[in-house]
């Protein structure tokens, strides 16, 4: 059972408390089931699906369109995906890419736009995903080359590759940027393409350390209607920044679930396993080593819970908060899992022991929505501005 005792700091209101507390009862009943790891595509369907039905998925849409909440919600975001991370990491990818996939059209989307996507999303009708990276654009967003131009008064024609896109294959839609005038950041829209629009193919599938439906995007001619744009044309960039300002958090909770996972299963293993006449958590260096990682994790709960809750006060951006968050949690729960792995011995590199399986779940939240030395500059051009701005 992991560790509950921080929800009763002053971040979560009651509806809170409850939503994890629920949440933790039906993953530790359902999700083991759901998952198959010899089938990532239909394990994420699965899962989408019980996701939906159980009504979790609403917490990923607004209310006026199927949702549990007005607005995104931040901390019952990050709540969600640390319960279900420390289940599975595939229950926390299938729950994080239908808020993501559909982020930039809660934020911006046209009320028609809204009604034709979200409903579906909030069930687990549909599978969402998000297009941002491509081969030469991936932490610099503003490099992208996939263009969409003007084909008559009503549609765009789009042209270019996507890749690294998760749900790739098996999304039922994707929201894509796209490059629709002049070079940089300013020249970015975004747009919806339903998964059976002519013109686009799922190229090659991506094979990863710790397997998710992962591929290229092939846009060939690929004829969209103008009123699938989100947003204005020219504002996708700012389309794409404000939903990784919301969901930047949740990836510093999902690391967190992962790492409590570690803790607890080094726990076990330390005041189990038999060693010189007693236990290995009776070794002072043991006892050093857990001590540190309960530290780290609270430490990460605490950088990520202050993001989430600040978001939730209504604060436009969370821009350093956010990173702040996912930058050290990340990171953090990397080396409590080397460090669970260690306790675990030979046992803890076999194929099939769940420390084993967190090593490799971890490393991709050090890289994806900005890898950590993204997160630095992000950070570090923050604290400069505010410098500057006090002078």
């Amino acid at each position: 059972m992991p560790d509950t005792t921080f929800l009763t700091w002053p971040f979560f209101e009651d509806h809170h408390r409850k939503l994890a507390m629920d949440l933790s009862r039906w993953a530790a009943d359902n999700v083991a089931g759901l998952v198959d790891h010899h089938d990532t595509d239909g394990s994420c369907r699965r899962l989408v699906k019980a996701l939906g039905e159980a009504g979790w998925l609403r917490a990923a849409v607004p209310a006026a369109y199927g949702g549990l909440y007005e607005n995104f919600d931040v901390r019952a975001l990050c709540l969600i995906r640390e319960t279900l991370a420390y289940q599975n990491g595939l229950a926390d990818f299938a729950f994080a890419m239908q808020g993501l996939g559909t982020g930039p059209i809660t934020l911006y989307g046209s009320d028609e736009i809204k009604a034709r996507y979200l409903p579906r999303v909030a069930k687990g009708e549909a599978i969402a995903a998000f297009a941002l990276s491509e081969p030469d654009a991936g932490s610099d967003v503003a490099a992208m080359s996939t263009t969409a131009v003007p084909d008559g008064p009503d549609h765009v024609r789009i042209n270019g590759l996507k890749t690294w896109i998760s749900n790739g294959g098996i999304a039922d839609q994707y929201v894509v940027f796209v490059r629709t005038g002049e070079a940089g950041a300013r020249g970015i829209s975004a747009f919806v393409v339903d998964a059976d629009t002519p013109g686009f193919t799922i190229g090659d599938r991506i094979d990863v350390i710790a397997p998710h439906p992962l591929a290229t995007l092939k846009f060939e001619d690929c004829r969209v209607p103008l009123k699938n744009r989100i947003g204005k044309d020219g504002e996708g960039f700012k389309v794409a920044m404000a939903t990784l300002d919301v969901f930047r958090s949740t990836v510093g909770a999902a690391a967190l679930g992962l790492g409590r996972r570690a803790l607890d299963e080094g726990l076990h293993r330390s005041v189990t396993r038999k060693m010189f006449g007693h236990t290995l958590g009776d070794l002072q260096l043991t006892q050093a080593g857990l001590a540190e990682m309960a530290t780290s994790i609270d430490a990460s709960a605490l950088l990520v819970y202050r993001s989430a809750w600040t978001k939730d006060q209504g604060v436009p951006r969370v821009t350093r908060e956010a990173a702040m968050a996912k930058m050290y949690a990340t990171e953090a729960a990397q080396s409590v899992i080397d460090r669970a792995v260690q306790i675990f011995g030979g046992l803890g590199v076999q194929s099939g022991v769940k420390v084993e399986e967190l090593y490799r779940e971890i490393r991709a939240l050090r890289i994806y929505e900005g890898a950590t030395e993204v997160q630095k500059v992000v950070i570090g051009r923050d604290l400069i501005k505010s410098a500057q701005a006090g002078l």
